[in-house]
């Protein structure tokens, strides 16, 4: 029984909270936000325009200032891949078909110094044509798994307690 126990707390030890999403998986559920945020503001002023009179005369004048938030409301892409990579952060990144979780250091011209998660011993450099920059993931908080490990450790401490009260 101890045997499965351990096999059972091994995996979940293992795990944690961060996820690597690519800028474009980022990019797609921020846009996707804003546009059901628009959509909801759209809703609420044409029900306050068929609601007054002179709100259906005004109707036009709020498409267009709507237009102008959503046009603000947009960040420019990082198409330079010096923007995207930036100093202090965590990313994956794929160079010369190989894999690696780095931690940024700083640009030097047109080379990346930086240092392998955790081991800041192991200093790697990179020229910027060697990395492909359309799988370049930055490491990302998930809500979603934090969620379910908090329920199976509160779920293993409920199961614990009921095992030792019987």
């Amino acid at each position: 029984m101890k045997k499965y126990l351990y096999l059972l707390i091994i995996p979940f030890s293992l795990t944690n909270c961060y996820t690597y999403k690519t800028n474009s998986e980022i990019d797609a559920k921020k846009q996707d936000r804003r546009e059901t945020q628009v959509k909801q503001d759209n809703q609420l002023e044409e029900g306050a325009a068929i609601d007054n009179q002179t709100g259906i005369q005004s109707a036009p004048s709020t498409k267009i200032s709507r237009n102008s938030k959503v046009v603000k409301n947009k960040i420019p892409q990082a198409t330079n891949i010096t923007e995207q990579l930036e100093p202090n952060k965590f990313y994956k990144i794929d160079v010369a078909d190989r894999s690696y979780k780095i931690q940024v250091d700083k640009w030097e011209s047109d080379s990346l110094v930086a240092h392998v998660i955790h081991k800041p011993k192991k200093i790697l450099k990179f020229h910027r044509n060697q990395i492909n920059q359309s799988t370049i993931a930055e490491r990302r908080f998930s809500q979603p798994v934090a969620d379910i490990l908090t329920v199976v450790a509160y779920t293993g401490i409920g199961v614990g307690i009921w095992a030792l009260v019987r």
